[in-house]
């Protein structure tokens, strides 16, 4: 999370959509960030709206923006799957070595879902009980994101590659395709008024 107190922004992480580049590029020019843990990292709309919002509006006396970026919904999992792919060790509890694509799709699905494939939902991420994020740009238009960057932060910016996750096979079947879209009908819906 990156806070621009002069410009009255906050840029909301979520997750594998190139927040740590964003974070990277824009860390020096942002007031204050929450780059670690994780949980903090990625604070999502709801969380935001309880705690950060409030204490943010009552030591500026002003309402923030909250941007952030979200990407096609299967795409997302496909970018989570590679990352999980290169999970290692004792800690690595949500590492999906040996699994194909379309089991760690199917896996998502799942109730209960298995720590490998608990990945959440953007939908959830983006939108609270409280009201969701005010902007939010399609991942695969990150240059339509950079140009709102650019002009609310009067200045150029260029987004490093990083915390890019390794390439693997991503086969996945038809039905499970179907079925993953009926399973994130939410962040489908989302996603399409984004690109519409």
């Amino acid at each position: 999370m990156l806070v621009f107190w002069d410009q009255r922004l906050v840029f909301l992480a979520t997750p594998k959509t190139g927040s740590t580049a964003i974070e990277a590029a824009l860390d020096g020019l942002s007031s204050f960030s929450i780059l670690r843990p994780p949980a903090a990292k990625h604070t999502d709309a709801a969380r935001y709206r309880r705690f950060v919002g409030p204490f943010l509006r009552a030591s500026a006396g002003a309402e923030f923006t909250t941007v952030a970026l979200m990407r096609e919904p299967q795409d997302w999992l496909a970018s989570w799957y590679r990352f999980r792919q290169g999970e290692e060790g004792p800690d690595a509890d949500g590492a999906a070595q040996g699994l194909g694509f379309d089991r760690f799709v199917r896996d998502h699905m799942a109730d209960p879902v298995p720590p490998h494939a608990d990945v959440g939902s953007q939908a959830a991420f983006l939108k609270g009980p409280d009201g969701g994020v005010d902007r939010v740009f399609a991942y695969e238009d990150i240059d339509r994101f950079v140009a709102f960057l650019e002009d609310r932060l009067d200045c150029g910016i260029t987004l490093p590659r990083l915390n890019v996750s390794p390439d693997a096979a991503l086969e996945i079947e038809p039905d499970t395709v179907a079925r993953l879209r009926r399973h994130a009908a939410a962040d489908y819906a989302m996603w399409e008024r984004l690109r519409g």
